[in-house]
């Protein structure tokens, strides 16, 4: 709704309903009707109605109330607690800079800028240095107790480092992580999923007596009674050594600016960081760094005159599930795929979104002509979280789950929560040949997506077994192989016979056997035949396999015995596997009468100068590095002792950052792990780099 459609005081009326729902949605278990973007703009129509016809303003009207005037508390605060103002531009940051600066009749002495978190602000009070209880904003005067919740609220202290009397004041929010956890133990407990982040940290907030145990994590951004004339920058400082939790401690931290010029940089640059954080922004906060101008700017009865929002479009987004498409994948794997009614999300029109298996349709309850919720961060791939239940009109429909395999139309197996065709990864052949022959599979040059192609439909290749089995004569056969190619291909044919162990293991495309990981199932057991009599508990012994990859695995192999059979009578697979981090044994007897390991036992013999680290490698190096693949990389890693991985954790010990290092760096930046540039790595492991 815009402001041109409120042309009636019955438009107006509708209008200031519809805000009064949404607000109390929002404010209460987070579930609502309209996006940040649509709110806002109702707001904003509202407000604009009212500028023009001041004697028809509605007593229940949000303009001018904090949380829109939409939920009331019983316990009253120390000190009103405040909503501030929004602008949605540039151009209205500098106005309000600008009526800013005639109010104090100067320039503000300087700026503090921020993010905007976006969760639920809460007092927390404390005496002596000790927690006594919680509030929730409420409507300003008074909130809500919910001290109850308080030990699972990570970064609350229960005990400051000083025993003070002070009331801290912040955001508790669900943060990326913790909102997936959240949702798998809700599933669990056959509990419904939260919609996103914000109504998952409004609803675990003010639950009680619940089975089951959500974290949840807190940002201070202000205190009452703490330091009154300091700086707001330096209050923060204060805040984060008494043991509280900051957004100093983000890529994201608060900036003290000095002009309005330096303001707006920064703006944009939590604005680019945002699809990197590892929590939910919805603007950033820009506030009178100086007491003195706090002072002198005053409050109105809804927000500080000294501090704005400047709005970020939402990456929350209200729309509409059309259908739903099934797709079979390399493997089998029969994965649905939402289709929208096409909706803009931070600047990025989405038409798909991803929803996961069968059994996660099922329990999200969705169904055609939904309204439902769709979240897009950056990069991630849009997901569709939750239907709107409250909004359904009956005449939605059930999605109609397949019952035959969408591409072959062979029989489905759902004895798992991620269906297959029952034919597995004979049912897209040419997918799996393509990804055997790979790169870092078997390598075979020549062999891509037309020619797979050619040799399935021709029908001389129905697995990867077959490829080992061709001649000259029925290549020739082939539509545009030549002498030449044919040659060729049966050279690198040939080659991909010898590959090691682990190429030949990961060109299988067993689920869970990546290239890392398939290095260290060929390193702990050393032949095919040994990783084929492994039970799931040896193969869980497995640096990073776990259990339940373990048991993927083994049921694979069994399906895959057939094709193993065949290739082991084809000699592929035999070779040792490249050098990384062998088995315990081997190290002990490779080492040398005096014990000293070489280097290239350095991993299995704990002595190498990654010994002990989590790795992860990101950007594009340069110097002794830069001619290394990534999977090259990953193998200097392990042979250098460490343990290579792709995603930045809390696991991750070490980060090599090369040019564009991205949202990797900033994570590890949030985490504070070690991070080197690639000289710096290259000299850490040189004895391990291979020769020139």
């Amino acid at each position: 709704m815009t402001e041109t459609a409120l042309r009636s005081s019955g438009a107006y009326a509708d209008a200031v309903a519809a805000a009064v729902q949404a607000a109390a949605a929002y404010y209460t278990d987070g579930v609502t009707p309209l996006g940040d973007d649509e709110y806002d703009a109702l707001v904003r129509a509202i407000a604009a109605y009212e500028d023009a016809h001041p004697d028809e303003v509605l007593p229940d009207s949000p303009t001018g109330k904090v949380a829109g005037g939409a939920v009331v508390g019983d316990v009253p605060h120390s000190v009103p607690m405040l909503s501030l103002d929004n602008v949605f531009s540039a151009e209205e940051l500098a106005d309000w800079a600008a009526g800013l600066e005639r109010r104090l009749g100067r320039a503000p002495a300087g700026w503090c800028v921020e993010p905007k978190l976006d969760g639920l602000a809460v007092a927390a009070r404390y005496r002596g240095g000790k927690l006594e209880r919680v509030l929730t904003r409420g409507d300003g005067l008074a909130g809500e107790d919910i001290s109850h919740a308080a030990e699972a609220v990570l970064g609350l202290p229960a005990v400051l480092t000083e025993p003070v009397d002070v009331e801290l004041r912040g955001e508790v929010l669900l943060t990326t992580a913790q909102f997936e956890e959240a949702n798998r133990i809700r599933l669990a407990h056959e509990a419904p999923p939260f919609v996103h982040p914000r109504s998952g940290a409004a609803g675990t907030l003010r639950a009680k007596d619940r089975p089951y145990r959500i974290e949840l994590t807190f940002f201070a951004y202000d205190a009452v009674g703490l330091d009154e004339e300091s700086a707001h920058s330096a209050r923060l400082e204060r805040l984060a050594a008494l043991g509280a939790n900051t957004a100093a401690s983000t890529a994201a931290a608060p900036l003290r600016c000095g002009s309005v010029e330096e303001v707006q940089q920064r703006v944009e640059e939590i604005a680019a960081l945002r699809s990197r954080l590892p929590f939910g922004i919805d603007g950033v906060v820009i506030k009178a760094d100086d007491a003195g101008d706090r002072r002198a700017a005053g409050s109105g009865s809804r927000a500080p005159r000294w501090a704005v929002a400047r709005k970020l479009a939402a990456e929350h987004k209200v729309t509409r599930l059309l259908g739903v498409e099934w797709a079979v994948g390399r493997t089998g794997i029969i994965a649905p795929r939402a289709v929208l009614e096409p909706v803009v999300i931070d600047g990025v029109t989405v038409t798909y979104a991803t929803l996961h298996n069968p059994a996660d349709i099922t329990r999200r309850g969705l169904m055609l002509g939904d309204q439902v919720f769709v979240y897009r961060a950056g990069d991630v791939i849009p997901r569709v979280e939750a239907p709107l239940v409250e909004q359904r009109t009956g005449e939605e429909r059930p999605i109609v789950f397949p019952e035959v395999c969408p591409r072959c139309g062979d029989a489905i197996d759902a004895s798992e929560q991620r269906w297959r065709c029952v034919r597995s990864r004979n049912c897209q052949a040419v997918a799996s040949i393509v990804y055997a022959a790979g790169r870092d599979q078997l390598d075979i040059e020549g062999l891509g997506a037309t020619r797979a192609v050619q040799l399935v439909e021709s029908g001389l290749v129905n697995d990867i077994a077959d490829l080992f089995t061709l001649t000259r004569d029925q290549l020739m056969t082939l539509e545009r192989m030549g002498e030449t190619s044919t040659v060729n291909l049966l050279a690198a044919i040939e080659t991909a016979r010898t590959r090691p162990l682990n190429r030949a293991l990961c060109a299988l495309g067993i689920r869970g056997t990546g290239r890392s990981m398939s290095r260290r199932i060929a390193a702990h057991f050393g032949s095919m035949a040994a990783i084929r009599a492994a039970d799931a508990e040896a193969l869980a012994g497995v640096d990073g396999m776990g259990p339940e990859k373990a048991r993927v695995m083994v049921g694979e192999l069994v399906e895959l015995a057939p094709l193993l059979d065949r290739l082991a009578a084809l000699g592929v697979g035999t070779a040792v596997t490249e050098p990384t981090a062998p088995r315990p044994v081997e190290a002990a007897e490779a080492a040398g009468a005096d014990g000293a390991a070489p280097a290239d036992v350095a991993a299995a013999a704990g002595t190498g100068p990654l010994s002990g680290e989590a790795v992860v490698v990101t950007g594009s190096m340069t110097g002794p590095l830069a001619a290394l693949s990534r999977n090259e990389m990953n193998e200097l890693i392990e042979r250098a002792g460490g343990k290579a991985s792709s995603s930045v954790s809390k696991r991750t010990t070490l980060l090599v950052a090369g040019e564009k290092a991205g949202s990797k760096r900033a994570k590890a930046e949030e985490l504070a792990i070690r991070i080197l540039t690639p000289d710096e790595f290259a000299a850490l492991v040189a004895e391990h780099l291979p020769a020139a």
